[in-house]
């Protein structure tokens, strides 16, 4: 009889167990849940990758390429970046900004994903309705410096949650871009923009 109780004892616990885990592992189709995901799969990458904490670049780009530009929106960040000037672009130039702004941002951010060592990330409380399309998602990255504000903001396509800006200490990207894509358009044209970023491109890549 004790044998029979304790076997029950052991089975509840155990499907106690699996059923906490199962609540509590992250909904890929929610958003705070998809940027767990990432996050905690690019940091998994990185920190088991020798070659990636050295800042081999290709290895970066094809990191982001797998773990992180499938769940981006690069076309609405690249058009918001752009503000009224986007219309301006033919659907060539646009393809060309799309890219050579995803790469700008790639090489400008990989030393810093370089360097993800014991690094790790608090959530702050995610609150949205069901009916929310653009939301916004809070970190905090945690390390032996001063804290790091993280955020990102997503919006629901049809192809589910997608990132198309981020606020790194209380600065958002398209924000920090806006001004010089409009400086530059307005004294070069957007061919003159195409050509800032792939020089800026270059410039990055011989510095690695």
């Amino acid at each position: 009889m004790k044998k029979l109780i304790l076997s029950i004892v052991v089975s509840g616990l155990s499907l106690f167990a699996t059923l906490v885990h199962a609540q509590a592992a992250p909904d890929p189709n929610t958003p705070d849940g998809l940027i767990k995901i990432i996050v905690a799969d690019v940091m998994a990458s990185v920190k088991s990758d020798p070659e990636i904490q050295k800042g081999n670049i290709p290895r970066v780009v094809e990191l982001v390429e797998k773990k992180i530009v499938p769940y981006t929106d690069m076309r609405r960040t690249t058009q918001l970046a752009m503000g009224r000037n986007w219309s301006k672009a033919t659907p060539e130039q646009q393809n060309q900004l799309i890219l050579e702004f995803k790469n700008l941002l790639i090489r400008t951010y990989s030393g810093a994903l370089s360097q993800l060592r014991d690094q790790t990330v608090q959530y702050k409380a995610f609150r949205s309705a069901p009916t929310d399309t653009d939301v916004i998602v809070r970190t905090v990255v945690i390390g032996k410096a001063d804290p790091i504000p993280l955020d990102y903001r997503l919006e629901k396509t049809n192809d589910g949650w997608k990132v198309y800006d981020i606020n790194i200490m209380g600065a958002w990207l398209i924000e920090a871009y806006r001004n010089q894509f409009t400086n530059q358009i307005s004294q070069n044209g957007v061919d003159g923009l195409i050509k800032f970023l792939q020089e800026r491109n270059a410039m990055l890549a011989g510095k690695k």
